[in-house]
């Protein structure tokens, strides 16, 4: 055998065994969004992966396994949660087969090249669908079963959120307990969670607390505000000073594990956000107090600081959510708990200078040049032909069949133009006047899969994200499928391998 040839052979055999299934590292604390389907005019799944990565959202939580979705999410490195929605609960607490058949469909389809990080079963169960309580668990763990059989076990979690109204006498938090009605339900789930690795998921909304507290908690508290330290709610048996409410909450649920003898046990908070708008009877369901909610609780998560009970180990947080469900039941703070607009425009913009490059709509460094309101539009169109000739810019993704052609009005095509002249001269505000038609604005005007120049995350006008997906509600798996993308890598790996055999 030649000698050079010897390290080949190793360097083959040391990718094929990396290409075997392992647990993935664990990461720190991060912050995922949930993403809600009730909107009436809800984008295509492409056009949410664009969102998702022009925003630097590296986490996502579905509220079912839509295969459009899954498909779009393929390769895109983005980490989702997928949920058995509620109403097929009993089918697969009540069977094994049921519970393989949809791990079979709905992941083994579409892992690895889409990561799904957990299945979440169901959704606050016990106290919407009180009549699947006795299956949750059952349901589980033949979820579980249908992973361990697929050796996915140790890659994908299985869990269900619960919601903090279970949690009894949550304040001081050191007398938190689980309603004990429902131990019968709590301790196996527990149990599985413990022995399986896995982490209890919570839906933690301050707004709720604040709301039914009747003025006991201050908004301050409620919003993570600064509060003086005399103002701070003191837990009277371990003497410890709370400032916020969502850390009170946290501390309650893991001292209502403790209670049941689960002290191990991480907590992943799946749900927690606050509402732009509201009824007159919520009068603090406000854009302010959202972006401040939510502005605060990013930071407080990325920091890493843990709550009292536990410091240093902080709790990654899904943001309850990314678009208005402007379809959702209810009243109007149901519907109005978005980042996001169904056109991708922000509801507001995040204050989150200095805590990373998620949820880039933080614009607070970022100027655009679009179309001032109520411009003329002859004088837009005049502006338009301008930039795109003597001006000297690229339009070509405003002509039809292109990533910015749509919406095909001359104020949408105005924007891009003048943004990119915009930035093309280095941002000189001067640049951006157009006879009097533009102005500098610090919110993104990109929208779907058309990314203006001066987003984060892209360094190309107009960027489009290459993905063939079929429809929201599409069935078929297509060229997604777990199997093909496994085999087509164990492949090559193969043919390489035997290739240095046979040539030896």
């Amino acid at each position: 055998m030649a000698p050079y040839l010897l390290p080949l052979l190793l360097l083959s055999l040391l990718v094929l065994a990396s290409a075997s299934p392992s647990a993935p590292p664990d990461e720190g604390a991060y912050i995922g969004v949930n993403i809600g389907t009730d909107l009436s005019d809800m984008p295509h799944p492409t056009q949410v992966v664009a969102l998702l990565k022009v925003q630097q959202i590296r986490h996502i939580r579905l509220y079912d396994a839509d295969p459009g979705m899954l498909i779009a999410l393929a390769n895109s490195g983005i980490k989702v949660i997928i949920t058995i929605p509620n109403d097929q609960l009993l089918g697969i607490g009540q069977s094994n087969s049921t519970a393989a058949n949809w791990v079979k469909r709905n992941v083994i389809a579409h892992y690895p090249a889409t990561t799904i990080t957990a299945i979440s079963v169901g959704s606050e169960v016990l106290t919407s669908l009180s009549n699947a309580a006795p299956v949750l668990v059952s349901a589980i763990k033949n979820v579980h079963s249908a992973l361990l059989s697929a050796n996915l076990d140790r890659l994908i979690k299985v869990s269900t959120p619960l919601s903090t109204s279970l949690i009894l006498d949550p304040f001081p938090p050191s007398q938190a307990f689980f309603n004990r009605s429902l131990n019968p339900v709590i301790v196996p789930l527990l149990s599985f969670l413990q022995s399986t690795n896995s982490y209890l998921m919570i839906n933690v909304y301050p707004y709720y607390d604040y709301m039914q507290s009747n003025g006991v908690i201050p908004l301050d508290y409620a919003l993570f505000k600064p509060i003086p330290p005399n103002k701070e709610a003191v837990d009277a048996n371990t003497l410890v000073h709370y400032s916020n409410a969502f850390d009170a909450m946290v501390d309650a649920t893991y001292f209502a594990m403790a209670f049941l003898n689960f002290t191990n046990i991480p907590v992943l908070v799946t749900e927690s956000g606050w509402p732009s708008k509201g009824e007159t009877n919520e009068p603090d369901a406000t854009l302010d107090n959202a972006n401040t909610y939510n502005s605060n609780l990013i930071r407080h998560v990325l920091n890493k600081t843990g709550t009292p009970k536990r410091p240093g180990i902080a709790v990654s947080t899904y943001i309850y959510e990314l678009y208005n469900e402007d379809t959702k039941a209810g009243s109007l703070s149901e519907k109005s708990w978005g980042l996001f607009n169904a056109n991708g425009d922000p509801v507001y913009i995040l204050r989150l200078t200095n805590s990373g490059s998620i949820l880039a709509n933080d614009t607070t460094n970022q100027t655009y040049c679009t179309a001032r309101e109520g411009a003329d539009p002859k004088m837009l169109q005049a502006a338009l032909d301008w930039a795109c000739g003597p001006g000297k810019i690229d339009c070509s993704p405003i002509k039809q069949g292109e990533a910015c052609y749509e919406p095909d009005n001359v104020i949408a095509h105005a924007n891009y133009a003048f943004d990119t002249y915009y930035h093309q001269t280095g941002n000189n505000p001067e640049a951006c006047n157009f006879n009097g038609v533009a102005s500098v604005t610090t919110t993104d005007p990109s929208h779907g899969l058309c990314v203006f120049s001066g987003s984060r995350g892209n360094g190309k006008n107009g960027t489009s994200v290459n993905i063939t997906a079929p429809s929201a509600n599409s069935t078929s798996s297509g060229v997604g499928s777990d199997d093909l993308y496994y085999s087509r890598g164990m492949w090559s790996i193969l043919t390489v391998i035997l290739n240095l055999v046979a040539f030896l």
